[in-house]
């Protein structure tokens, strides 16, 4: 685990560097034979790195080049870093962990003559790639974020997991290119931010590459981007001849083997527990790994228990699931360590939370995550398993529900459940609970239409339920941008390949699948509630869910086999295959249960700590200083808010309005106003 810092020069410049005079003491790692040149790059990129050194505190290091101006820093506990072939020509970094080193090792030193430095599994990025050229990352399976310099063919690489799950930005500045593995990382080098107030009109931020900041991205499109791989599905027409044992056994066998990769490490790992199946069966599976196999939890003997870790609400709030955690641990008989995170410690939080996410998010959710990866930290814990991504690929969420029933699944009709003859009538029951849903939390519900945007994408309704919760509280100004419509930019964020397979290949719940996860997913379910409130810990959590090849399989699997009908109960099993995969693992408790999405609440009391911190980040003063929001539409939002009878969009607003205070203040943006010219 650790954070990465790049500086390639694309042209000659004057890019102001720091005095020398500032320079109290030498930078550690760094040798820079007397040239000032280097210097003071190297006082820049000390900056940067202190600017991100909770995601790996233990090391640090660098490489400057005499002549192309390359310099590309590494916190790691794992090696040093960044590392060199043995020709000193080619030079990486990488964050996060790549799996199976033991066998692509092997395999290379069969066909190759390279000589490995250590045993780090981040040396595999240089060997595969000496060997394989840029097809190298076909090879890699895990979760990582990497950047490799080719001084021979003056090539760099920066290249992140195939679902987003380590971070990496650019942007250019004076003249270079800056990679790093966190916005504030850009500080120090001569970045002043600005507001993207476009991307945050039509949730570019959320659903394509941009961020809450102008001129820094998430991919490489406006330079030169080669996909080296996507989300796929079958035709939705070709017939699937396998039985639903045979996709359940593929489900377990991959599940196991996903989370057995993912418990090797030099120190303890953990387990992140809450009450749903999504996490419960990793627990199961890794102490059924333990106990049966004899496989370690990293470092730890195989005699220790399996350690688990959890936070818990209020009870009476509605949103605790510890106590169905508790039930699981004990059935497990395994060790839980949990957190209780009451309104005080939700506020106390929830600044430094938000400067580590950078980006809002319309729910506390995210400061409970960040107060929960305080929790293995504090009893020597570096490296937990985690749940993300099992709702999106095995159907999860009840929004699938319309988009599933939108087309008969003809590629599964011998097993599947549905009759076609019920299959109309479940899709207008499904409608009308989603519009009934969306009204009663106050959201809008006009986009669910006919519209260009769901003509792009086969007219599913995900699309419309992602942007429900579309802000109106921006600046009159604003509108000089045109009507922004974060549908529109959904559909356009699906390249014109993808949109044909939508079209005219794949079933509705598929493509519903494929926008979420390349939004909601790598946007905010794995920044927020995840890497970016865990390394703010410096916590890495591994997530067997999104292990390729598994996701892979059940990509392909029928979506009956995912959204599984029960003709006695009249009802849908969301996660089905997951769910009998699942079976020898977990309590019937939480084989019986219903999805619960993680939040955290949204009722609170007026006057509380929560109000307090809301009502004083959302001020006139502050308001304006944004420049983008309206303070008139924004004034009466924590008196709404807070209350017994509370409005959940109001304080949804409130929460969001607050972030964007934090971040502006925080990263020091400037206030924002209408471009010249309109």
């Amino acid at each position: 685990m650790c954070g990465i810092s790049c500086i390639l020069a694309l042209q000659h410049s004057h890019h102001k560097l720091p005095d020398l005079a500032s320079l109290k003491k030498p930078i550690p790692g760094v040798q820079t034979n007397g040239d000032t040149d280097h210097t003071k790059l190297a006082v820049e990129l000390d900056a940067s790195l202190d600017q991100i050194k909770h995601r790996g505190p233990d090391s640090r290091g660098q490489w400057i080049s005499n002549d192309k101006r390359v310099a590309i820093n590494d916190l790691s506990p794992d090696g040093i870093q960044p590392f060199h072939d043995n020709e000193r020509t080619v030079h990486a970094v990488v964050n996060g962990e790549f799996y199976d080193y033991d066998n692509i090792r092997k395999d290379l030193e069969a066909k190759t003559d390279y000589k490995f430095r250590g045993r780090s599994d981040s040396e595999l990025a240089i060997a595969l790639y000496k060997y394989y050229g840029l097809n190298f990352l076909h090879h890699l399976r895990g979760e990582f974020a990497c950047v490799l310099f080719d001084e021979s063919q003056q090539l760099l690489i920066a290249a992140r997991d195939r679902y987003g799950i380590k971070p990496l930005f650019w942007t250019v500045q004076d003249g270079r290119l800056l990679i790093a593995a966190e916005i504030k990382a850009f500080l120090p080098l001569g970045w002043r931010p600005e507001w993207d107030v476009k991307s945050l009109l039509d949730a570019g931020w959320n659903h394509d590459e941009r961020t809450l900041f102008k001129g820094i991205a998430k991919s490489f499109d406006h330079i030169e981007q080669r996909p080296y791989w996507d989300i796929s599905y079958p035709d939705k027409h070709a017939v699937d001849v396998r039985t639903p044992e045979n996709m359940i056994e593929g489900v377990r066998q991959r599940m196991l083997d996903a989370i057995r990769l993912r418990l090797r490490a030099d120190v303890p790992v953990g387990i992140y527990l809450s009450g749903g199946i999504d996490s419960s069966v990793i627990a199961g599976m890794v102490t059924h790994l333990v106990k049966e196999q004899g496989i370690a939890m990293g470092s730890a003997n195989a005699t220790d228990r399996v350690s688990c870790f959890s936070i818990a609400f209020d009870e009476e709030s509605g949103f605790d699931e510890s106590a169905i955690a508790n039930r699981t641990a004990e059935w497990l008989g395994v060790r839980y360590i949990k957190k209780h995170m009451n309104e005080q410690e939700l506020a106390k939080r929830f600044e430094d939370a938000t400067w580590h996410c950078e980006h809002h998010n319309p729910d506390f959710n995210f400061v409970g995550k960040y107060a929960l990866s305080e929790v293995p930290q504090e009893v020597g814990f570096k490296v937990v398993l985690t749940g993300e991504g099992a709702d999106e690929n095995f159907a999860g969420y009840p929004l699938y529900l319309p988009d599933y029933l939108r087309e008969p699944d003809s590629s599964w009709e011998k097993y599947n459940t549905l009759p076609e003859s019920e299959r109309e009538h479940q899709l207008d029951l499904a409608e009308t609970a989603a519009i009934d849903y969306y009204t009663s939390v106050g959201a809008d519900v006009s986009n669910r239409g006919p519209s260009v945007a769901r003509r792009m994408l086969n007219d599913i309704t995900t699309v419309s339920s992602m942007a429900a919760f579309q802000l109106d509280i921006f600046a009159p100004w604003t509108n000089c941008y045109g009507e922004c419509d974060p549908q529109v930019t959904i559909a356009n964020n699906a390249d014109g390949r993808v949109r044909k397979l939508i079209t005219e290949s794949w079933h509705p719940l598929h493509s519903a699948q494929y926008v979420w996860s390349k939004g909601h997913l790598a946007n905010i379910f794995l920044t927020c509630l995840g890497d970016r409130t865990e390394m703010a810990h410096s916590i890495e959590a591994r997530t067997p869910f999104l292990d390729h090849p598994l996701t892979e399989y059940v990509n392909h699997l029928p979506p009956s086999a995912k959204l599984r009908w029960d003709p006695e109960a009249k009802k849908f099993t969301e996660k089905w295959v997951l769910r009998e995969a699942s079976k020898p693992f977990i309590t019937k408790e939480l084989y019986e249960r219903k999805k619960h999405p993680y939040s955290a609440p949204t009722t609170w009391p007026k006057g509380g700590p929560l109000n307090k911190l809301l009502d004083r980040l959302v001020s006139e003063d502050n308001i304006k200083q944004l420049g983008f929001v309206d303070w008139e539409r924004c004034k009466g939002l924590t008196a709404k808010a807070f209350g017994d009878n509370g409005d959940p969009m109001a304080m949804r607003y409130a929460i969001v309005v607050a972030e964007w205070v934090v971040l502006g203040q925080r990263f020091g943006v400037a206030t924002a106003e209408k471009p010249k010219g309109y």
